[in-house]
């Protein structure tokens, strides 16, 4: 029987779940659970997501997840390859760790985020010793919401939900939101949406507050403007020689995390648009053009946050 298609919107917010198989722990040991959060940091930056809230439980977990229009597919295949390949290495095992593929709900309106958010940081309650102390656990971010862990990978968005309850001050907004939570329990009957509301309205709610990037820019537009900008010829041009090798290779670096990002591209896609470059090398160059973004200097920024705020 073929499974159901996922259910996707480029301005969708998610509920994501994932399990181990039945034969193992998707997490052994605390040093998988960060291992696993320092990924989850890496993709959610790199992507350019937002994550508003996660909890890791022993044999799976829960994210409260924006792709901001990125695809949650490729997204979550990204995150849990890197992860399968460090705990199998680890653990010196082979095979699957991940039940079946993962799965995705889309938040549709705001009592729905809110109500997944306090169901997601109540579910270490079934773990002994944390009913009642649920903001402890370590692996959740509920701590996090409450002021009294720091967010040691600053991971964290807490910015939309807190713009739900309408509170700037932090302290009246931490009170305001344990007593919040408190009341859900963890009932996962308020989490769910109501089929029969308005989805007009369900949209307007959903997208409020929030930066979605269009991820549907075309490929050979944004090759010129990179191009133009960095000055040099269109990448595409295997004769160009203006510039250094270094300039070149950092053009054609950033350009490929722009195609990856923004439009959307697969790396054998990515490819097929710039010359002499494999599916490995593709990966390796999108690497590097995330890591000139972040720490490059304001012309990449600029023309980052041109490609992606124009009309």
């Amino acid at each position: 029987m073929p499974r159901k298609p996922r259910e996707k919107d480029s301005t969708a917010i998610y509920h994501i779940t994932c399990r181990s198989i039945s034969e193992t722990l998707l997490f052994k040991d605390d040093d998988d659970k960060d291992h696993y959060l320092k990924l989850l940091k890496i993709y959610s930056s790199k992507y350019k997501c937002s994550v508003y809230a996660y909890c890791l439980m022993d044999n799976h977990l829960h994210i409260h997840f924006d792709p901001r229009g990125y695809d949650i597919s490729s997204f979550m295949h990204s995150l849990n390859t890197a992860y399968v390949i460090y705990f199998n290495k680890k653990h010196n095992r082979h095979g699957h760790l991940f039940q079946e593929r993962f799965h995705s709900e889309i938040v549709a309106n705001d009592r729905y985020n809110l109500a997944l958010s306090a169901y997601i940081h109540n579910n270490p309650k079934d773990i002994p010793g944390f009913k009642g102390r649920e903001e402890e656990y370590k692996y959740s971010s509920y701590g996090v919401y409450l002021r009294i862990r720091k967010d040691y990978y600053r991971l964290v968005d807490m910015s939309f939900i807190r713009s739900l309850f309408g509170i700037k001050n932090k302290h009246s907004f931490v009170r305001r939101y344990k007593e919040f939570v408190s009341r859900v329990n963890g009932d996962y009957s308020t989490v769910h949406h109501d089929p029969h509301e308005n989805n007009d309205a369900v949209e307007r709610e959903s997208t409020n507050g929030r930066i979605i990037i269009t991820r549907e820019r075309m490929p050979a537009k944004v090759i010129d403007y990179i191009a133009s900008k960095l000055k040099k010829a269109r990448l595409t041009d295997d004769n160009s020689s203006e510039g250094t090798k270094a300039e070149h290779i950092n053009c054609k670096a950033f350009t490929a995390y722009i195609l990856r990002v923004v439009c959307g591209m697969k790396y054998r896609q990515i490819c097929e648009y710039m010359l002499d470059i494999t599916v490995s090398s593709c990966s390796k160059l999108c690497n590097k053009g995330y890591d000139l973004l972040e720490r490059g200097g304001v012309l990449y920024t600029d023309i980052y946050n041109s490609i992606v705020f124009s009309d």
